[in-house]
C-alpha cells in the first residue's frame, strides 16, 4: 500500500470519530490532509468511506429521521450533483484544494456564529443544493444540512445526516463515474480507508459518553481552521 494512503487512513479514522459524535465532520477533518499529501485522490477516495460509515451508523444507531427535510435536501442534491461533477472536471487539483480549504472555513464560521435557521422547505432545498456541488466537488456536504437541523434532537440530526451522506455520497460517486472522473487508484484508496471509518465509529462510542460535547466541538473547529489555512496557503504557493 502507498505510505501516504496508509497514513491518511489515520485522518479518516479521526474524522469518523468526530462524525460519529457530532453527526458530520469526517471529510472536514480528513480532507485537508488528503489535499496536502495526495490531492489527486480528491474527492473520490473520501466519498467511499462517506458511504460506508453511514451504513454502520444507521444499522446500529437510532433511526429517527427528519424525513421531510431529508427528502427535500436529497432532491436538490440530485439536481445539483452534475454541477459538482463539472467542477471536478474543470478545476485543477490545486484549485480543488483551495475550494476544500474555503469550505472548511465557511463550515467553522457557520458553526461558531450560529444562524437561527429552521427546517423549512426552502432552507432544506438550499442546503441540499449547496451540498450537491460541494459534496461532489470536495466531499464536504454535511455542514449545511446540519445547520438547518440544529433545533432537532441530537439523535435525529445524526440519523438524518447519516442517511443524507449515504444517498448523497452514492449520487456523487455515480455522477463522477459517469463523468469519467473516477480512477482505480482513487477507488482503491477509498476502499482502504473504509475500515478506518468503521473503526472510528467503534472508537467514538466511549467518546460520546465521556467527552464534553461542547469542548470537543471547539477543539475540532480550532484544528480545522489551522488545517484549512495550511491548505489554502499551500495551494496559493504551489
Amino acid at each position: 500500500m502507498d505510505p501516504a494512503v496508509a497514513a491518511l487512513g489515520l485522518a479518516v479514522l479521526a474524522g469518523a470519530v468526530v462524525q460519529s459524535v457530532v453527526g458530520f465532520g469526517m471529510s472536514v477533518v480528513a480532507a485537508p490532509f488528503v489535499v496536502l499529501l495526495a490531492p489527486d485522490l480528491m474527492p473520490v477516495a473520501l466519498l467511499v468511506p462517506s458511504v460506508t460509515l453511514p451504513v454502520l451508523q444507521l444499522s446500529h444507531g437510532v433511526r429517527d429521521l427528519a424525513w421531510r427535510s431529508l427528502g427535500l435536501a436529497l432532491t436538490a442534491r440530485l439536481v445539483l450533483t452534475p454541477v459538482g461533477v463539472a467542477v471536478v472536471a474543470v478545476l485543477a487539483p490545486r484549485a480543488i484544494a483551495a475550494l476544500v480549504g474555503v469550505l472548511i472555513l465557511v463550515t467553522v464560521a457557520l458553526s461558531v456564529r450560529t444562524i437561527d435557521l429552521r427546517p423549512t422547505r426552502t432552507n432544506a432545498l438550499v442546503a441540499g443544493a449547496v451540498s450537491g456541488v460541494s459534496g461532489t466537488a470536495a466531499a464536504i456536504g454535511g455542514p449545511f444540512l446540519a445547520l438547518v437541523l440544529q433545533h432537532e434532537r441530537p439523535e435525529r440530526v445524526r440519523s438524518t445526516l447519516a442517511a443524507f451522506f449515504l444517498v448523497g455520497s452514492g449520487l456523487a460517486l455515480g455522477g463522477l463515474a459517469l463523468g469519467g472522473e473516477v480512477s482505480g487508484r482513487q477507488l482503491l484508496a477509498g476502499l482502504a480507508w473504509a475500515p478506518c471509518a468503521l473503526l472510528g465509529y467503534a472508537v467514538a462510542a466511549p467518546v460520546r459518553a465521556r467527552v464534553d460535547a461542547a469542548r470537543f466541538r471547539r477543539y475540532v473547529l480550532g484544528f480545522c481552521v489551522v488545517a484549512s489555512l495550511t491548505v489554502i496557503v499551500r495551494a496559493a504557493l504551489s
